[in-house]
């Protein structure tokens, strides 16, 4: 708004004579310091009296928050003054710059800062996108200090009851973290979503039962390829969905039938040594005729080389088949039962699923799988053999391409 002749006046400002100025009824006044060129003061109706920088730089008016009297005082606010007409002198727009930080102290500018810090920390980075995209994207424009722990406990208990209580407390997760890392773009508040108490989860024991496997594996030979083979390499060695999807040839000893994991892939830092069964071994002899030099095992033509969201492909599976409430998690978990039922003990399911991690090498770690491959082999048949679904494994002397 235009400050024009009418509306302002002019004075030296002094603490006594702003002090002395009353508020309008309504709207605003605006008057001018005759000491120092372009400081203005603001009187509103609303009770404040603000400073404020303004001249026209190249025929723009530009009009810079300076600060608030009697927070500022009048000397320090000519120091800034002079402070801004020093940066506007050299080319600087205080008004862009301000704008610039301010996006900073959003929501969304925190959101940016944190998925930054996420890729080079967290695999799990894309979930945290999807989540403020379905989630958090109304509150991207608002100010880090407009949150409050109300504000975060309500949507907490609308994503519980529109989107279950896993995803409200993964989301939950997801703020206490982000504000956790505000402190690295100057916000100084309070972290909003400390001391919110989470739902209480259930502890998910879905797998595969005997009556299912059937449809399953007749709905899932019907897929490509790269997704057959994909989700039965999950089942037959229980590996997390991101180790299977970035399953590299270089990691994989078909002779003695053992896939190491890499630390930095696998959950914990730690290298996990996977035993794979006969069947899985003639899926991927399979695979390997058809790689082409290509160093990943599920190769796809995305940005990281692998493939990367089989979700569309997995509900295809389960409306085939017919099956409900079934994750590609569940798959991980179907060999553990079916180790468990054949009564295998808890401490050989939970070195088969990487629950303890190895650190030693491989000729010692081949020592320890031994008896952990025989428990994976059996239970990979059985599901194999309920579901009826029969993979042809040869012998490498045999000559006969592996087929399923």
């Amino acid at each position: 708004m235009a400050d024009t002749d009418s509306e302002s006046r002019r004075f030296v400002f002094t603490k006594t004579k702003v002090e002395s100025l009353s508020f309008p009824a309504s709207g605003r006044e605006v008057y001018h310091d005759a000491k120092t060129t372009g400081l203005i003061l603001r009187v509103t109706s609303a009770g404040q009296r603000s400073f404020y920088f303004y001249r026209k730089v190249r025929g723009r008016p530009v009009r810079y928050l300076l600060g608030v009297f009697p927070t500022m005082s009048v000397e320090a606010a000519r120091k800034a003054f002079q402070g801004v007409a020093g940066k506007v002198a050299q080319g600087h727009d205080p008004q862009a710059e301000r704008r610039a930080a301010r996006h900073e102290h959003t929501v969304g500018g925190l959101f940016a800062h944190w998925l930054d810090h996420a890729q080079q920390h967290k695999r799990t980075w894309r979930e945290d996108q999807r989540q403020f995209n379905v989630f958090l994207k109304a509150w991207a424009g608002r100010w880090l200090s407009s949150i409050h722990k109300a504000d975060v406990q309500a949507l907490h208990v609308k994503v519980g009851k529109e989107h279950g209580r896993y995803a409200a407390n993964r989301l939950l997760a997801l703020v206490r973290a982000m504000f956790n890392k505000a402190s690295d773009i100057g916000f100084t508040g309070d972290n909003p979503a400390v001391r919110i108490t989470k739902f209480k989860e259930k502890s998910r024991d879905r797998f595969l039962h005997g009556d299912e496997l059937p449809r399953f594996f007749g709905s899932l030979v019907a897929e490509t390829d790269i997704f057959r083979d994909f989700f039965l390499i999950g089942l037959l060695t229980g590996a997390r969905r991101a180790n299977v999807q970035a399953m590299r040839w270089d990691d994989i000893d078909l002779q003695p039938g053992l896939w190491r994991i890499p630390g930095e892939s696998a959950k914990g830092g730690e290298p996990i040594i996977v035993p794979l069964s006969p069947p899985a071994i003639a899926i991927l002899r399979q695979r390997q005729l058809t790689s082409n030099g290509n160093e990943w095992v599920f190769a796809s033509h995305g940005k990281t080389g692998h493939l990367v969201e089989p979700k569309s492909a997995w509900k295809r599976i389960l409306d085939r088949a017919g099956l409900a409430d079934l994750r590609i998690h569940d798959l991980r978990r179907s060999l553990g039962s079916w180790m468990a039922t054949g009564g295998t003990s808890l401490p050989i399911i939970g070195k088969a699923l990487g629950h303890k991690q190895l650190a030693t090498t491989m000729i010692y770690s081949r020592l320890q799988v031994d008896p952990v491959k025989a428990s994976v082999t059996e239970a990979g048949n059985n599901m194999l053999e309920a579901g009826r679904l029969v993979i042809t494994t040869q012998d490498e002397k045999g000559g006969d391409e592996n087929t399923i």
